[in-house]
């Protein structure tokens, strides 16, 4: 029999967005706060990507992932929150009571507010569809980051890293770490989708990384460990064979949207995520969204960020105030796969950072934003930074400063 407890608020993950949230929230000591984390530990991905790089933006510092992660984690607990790991939320009982499983049996917890701060994940090999072999020695970032940091295993020798985003350049830290030479990055864009910074530091002696760009694994080769790999130049058809005994896949997100979905929530066909206005609300009241459930995938920084952002609303919810208006749906055009948040209503905040973050399937070195809303263009900006794959691309929410609340849907378009 499951027993029933009550919270002011339940924030479902403990990564940095969730971890946040809590501490923003706890600082008002009459709030009682529970984060259920379902890992042993809070910290979320940063816990095992062991490099330098993290909290730059919301710690104003420049530090590990595991450190990053222990910090969050102790703000939070010293803020008042209660962070319960081990602790898998698995559905919802009602509108605002989560089901939930941990070492103390199944319990039912009821929120007067939730936040949902469940994260992303690469997919794996299944759902990239590669044909090959079944050969162990096949990770996505997340499985070798928690292999070679938290486990304190080995991996082979010799790599090929699928992918030349930032998480792909964590991935081949990690293998240099491991004593992992890799032999190449595959990337069927152009240009790696990485910062300039990333592809040089790729080119030095420190890790001597060749990219090979238009390019796609076509087969994995080896039983019952990798031994090849084949790749195929995109412009030429030509196939080639590379040796490695390891294969990495990094990037290719997608959120982990599952409680979500379960609930109902509106979701977003370009994210994949639940639906969200600029005060991070889902499509039930009392349930709110953030970090990269919502944007995947955004650096760590960023995902905090908009638990910071979420907390003042989330107040604003259990003091009893609720939206006015319906708002209106914010959609993209191709080469755009997807914007967020995605619902804009008059009155309500900027977005966190006075951002709104897009995903673009298509370079454009000097980008201009279109806004338009029922044929007539209400906005327009040219950017000096790229529109580039792989990476999020931000974007002034002064942008939609002339939408009509009462109109139709606003699309945001690139132009070169």
């Amino acid at each position: 029999m499951s027993t029933t407890r009550g919270v002011d608020v339940a924030i479902v993950g403990g990564g940095p967005a969730g971890l946040t949230a809590a501490a923003a929230l706890s600082r008002d000591r009459t709030l009682n706060i529970v984060v259920l984390e379902r890992e042993s530990a809070a910290g979320g991905i940063p816990r095992h990507s062991d490099h330098p790089g993290y909290g730059m933006r919301d710690l104003k510092t420049f530090i590990s992932g595991p450190a990053y992660a222990r910090r969050l984690a102790d703000t939070a607990a010293a803020a008042g929150a209660t962070i319960r790991t081990n602790a898998m939320v698995t559905g919802w009982a009602d509108d605002n009571t989560l089901q939930v499983t941990s070492p103390r049996g199944r319990e039912l917890i009821q929120a007067s507010a939730i936040v949902l701060a469940t994260g992303a994940r690469e997919r794996p090999r299944p759902a990239r569809m590669i044909p090959g072999d079944r050969a162990a020695g096949i990770y996505t970032t997340g499985h070798l980051q928690n292999v070679v940091h938290l486990k304190h295993g080995t991996v082979g020798r010799r790599a090929v890293v699928v992918g030349a985003e930032l998480v792909s350049y964590s991935a081949v830290l990690t293998l240099k770490h491991a004593g992992c030479r890799t032999a190449l990055m595959t990337t069927e864009y152009p240009s790696p989708e990485s910062y300039a910074v990333f592809k040089l530091a790729g080119k030095t002696p420190l890790l001597g990384v060749e990219v090979a760009t238009r390019t796609r694994l076509t087969r994995i080769i080896g039983k019952p460990v990798v031994q090849a790999v084949e790749v195929e130049d995109l412009d030429t058809g030509e196939r080639r064979m590379i040796d490695c005994d390891t294969v990495v896949l990094t990037g290719d997100w997608i959120p982990d949207h599952e409680l979500a979905r379960s609930a109902g929530l509106e979701m977003d066909p370009g994210t994949l995520g639940p639906v969200v206005d600029t005060a991070l609300r889902t499509s039930r009241p009392g349930v709110f969204a953030v970090g990269n459930l919502l944007h995947p995938v955004d650096t760590a920084d960023i995902a905090a960020l908009d638990g910071r952002h979420v907390a003042d609303h989330v107040r604003a919810h259990l003091s009893g105030r609720r939206p006015s208006t319906e708002g209106v749906r914010i959609q993209v055009d191709a080469p755009l796969r997807w914007v967020a948040p995605n619902v804009f209503r008059p009155g309500d905040p900027m977005p966190a950072r006075r951002r709104l973050l897009l995903w673009t399937d298509a370079l454009v070195r000097v980008p201009t934003v279109v806004v338009t809303q029922t044929g007539k263009v209400i906005g327009r900006k040219t950017l000096p930074w790229p529109a580039s794959p792989g990476r999020v691309f931000r974007v002034p929410s002064s942008i939609l400063r002339n939408v009509d609340a009462t109109g139709g849907p606003v699309t945001l378009s690139l132009r070169r």
